[in-house]
């Protein structure tokens, strides 16, 4: 009796994007002229806009 391999793929995509950025910071780091990559860049590199920047407050 022969049986059939089963094939299972699980797609974690939280996991993926996570592994994903932390390339993206790998990539970066080893990129960067110092030992650390500053916060400014580490922003620009996961594409995060911090509190108070980026949106311009319209005043009402």
């Amino acid at each position: 009796m022969r049986v059939a391999p089963t094939q299972t793929t699980v797609h974690d995509h939280v996991a993926l994007a996570e592994i994903e950025l932390c390339g993206e910071l790998m990539i970066a780091a080893s990129a960067a002229d110092g030992e650390r990559l500053s916060a400014d860049l580490i922003d620009e590199v996961l594409n995060v806009i911090p509190e108070g920047r980026g949106r311009s407050a319209a005043p009402r």
